[in-house]
């Protein structure tokens, strides 16, 4: 740039090797008979300049941007190939934690240093005369080559889209414009063959490693059976009366389903505080889950429907004293249709009459609780006709939100001609879906 010129012709202004090497370059050039081109420039990875973009970056054009917290103290990490001496393997570090870490540790280790070479093409829009001046220079074309040789270039080769401006606020309002294209010589066609050969190369290597993960013994479901698999997350808890809330929860298996000997069917989240959104108090806990189920009925000619996988929650709070209370009970039917399903479910706890329970559960902790979880609906071990809840005092709370993909794997699904009247059967059977819902639409 006319900058560099005008600065590093004088020797006692060079600071660094780079610097004399261009000042070298620049008394070579006037010997010549100087430049051609005044307007166009670049800097490179090492220049003064590139250390003083990457510093004062801006996320928005707005002249008045001020920058976040995370802005500023990312400013001075340079993602770059750093000039560090190799820890030899068998010295040990005589430090695993520092407890006191200073500013610059901070900045040498807060992310993954990518080793990345960058180079901005600029352009000097001063005016004629007056060339040369920091103020005039804009980024015309940023150029950043990764450790891997990814090119990036931004803004992106012009093509169709038309030219890129640039508008400076001065007196008369000058409105530059310019194209970007890429200017490299076309592959040869021999080269170009290679390339797809190492391409195809590269992709079959890929797919053979896939395949091995993989594997190629696909587990397939018996006829008549039925493997039911929930990815589910516990997202939130809302609308409760205390802080600090935790959710524990678990999976019965009605009959004729059965799971894998190693997977846990219960679980409990971490205790989380809760903020106001809405006049409401949520708790968020993001908290994932996985249930592998399967389904297999002996007897083909069972009438009966099959009852589907019940989840059953109860939400509590923990306070400063370690004192907790039970703050709702809830209950969930897994989704019998395949899919993404958000479901929130509403709770209640049992409550005692009269103020001397309210005192208690306030100042000690504790409340009434069900011995038995599934009292929530019908219980397992209930064999009567009619189940009362009568003289049962009961209190509505808030809500959970559940996310839960549920994928089912079954022969019946098989879309063959032979086995389509098959399928409408088991299906009918398996959820009995097409009787439960017209159960569900009556009511």
């Amino acid at each position: 740039s006319q900058f560099e010129v005008d600065l590093y012709q004088n020797e006692s202004a060079c600071q660094t090797h780079l610097d004399r090497q261009y000042h070298k370059e620049i008394l070579k050039l006037e010997k010549a008979g100087g430049r051609k081109n005044y307007r166009i420039f670049t800097y490179t990875d090492h220049d003064r300049f590139t250390n003083l973009e990457e510093h004062c970056q801006k996320v928005t054009d707005s002249d008045h941007e001020v920058p976040s917290y995370l802005a500023e103290r990312m400013a001075n990490v340079r993602r770059r190939r750093q000039d560090r001496k190799p820890i030899e393997a068998n010295s040990l570090k005589s430090k695993i934690i520092t407890w006191e870490p200073s500013e610059e540790f901070i900045k040498n280790n807060h992310v993954i240093n990518t080793p990345v070479q960058t180079m901005y093409v600029m352009g000097d829009l001063g005016p004629y005369g007056k060339l040369g001046q920091r103020e005039y220079e804009r980024v015309l074309c940023t150029i950043k080559v990764d450790g891997s040789g990814v090119i990036t270039v931004k803004p992106d080769f012009t093509g169709t889209k038309g030219a890129y401006w640039i508008e400076l606020d001065r007196q008369k309002r000058e409105l530059w414009k310019y194209t970007i294209e890429n200017a490299s010589i076309q592959v040869q066609q021999e080269e170009e063959e290679r390339e797809q050969r190492v391409f195809r190369d590269l992709y079959s290597r890929h797919k053979e490693y896939l395949s091995g993960l993989v594997g190629s013994e696909f587990e397939m479901t018996l006829p008549g059976a039925l493997r039911l698999f929930v990815n589910g997350e516990v997202v939130s808890a809302q609308g409760y009366e205390y802080d600090n809330l935790y959710v524990h929860f678990f999976l019965e298996l009605p009959d004729h389903w059965s799971s894998p000997a190693f997977q846990q069917l219960s679980g409990v989240t971490q205790t989380c505080a809760t903020k106001t959104e809405d006049w409401d108090n949520v708790a968020y806990f993001c908290y994932p889950f996985t249930l592998e189920m399967f389904f297999s009925q002996e007897n083909e000619s069972e009438d009966c429907l099959p009852q589907w996988p019940v989840l059953y929650f109860e939400v509590l709070s923990l306070d400063f004293w370690q004192r907790y209370r039970v703050e709702g009970y809830g209950s969930l039917v897994l989704p019998a249709s395949p899919g993404l399903h958000i479901l929130t479910i509403p709770t209640w706890r049992p409550v005692e009459l009269g103020t001397v329970a309210e005192l208690r559960r306030f100042f000690i902790g504790g409340s009434p609780e069900l011995e038995d979880m599934t009292y929530v609906r019908i219980p397992a071990t209930f064999k009567g006709e009619r189940l009362s809840r009568f003289g049962f005092h009961t209190e509505t709370t808030g809500s959970v939100t559940f996310r839960l993909y549920c994928l089912q794997q079954s022969k019946a699904f098989l879309e063959t001609s032979a086995s389509r009247h098959r399928m409408q059967s088991v299906l009918d059977r398996l959820g009995g879906f097409s009787q439960q819902s017209s159960v569900y639409n009556v009511l």
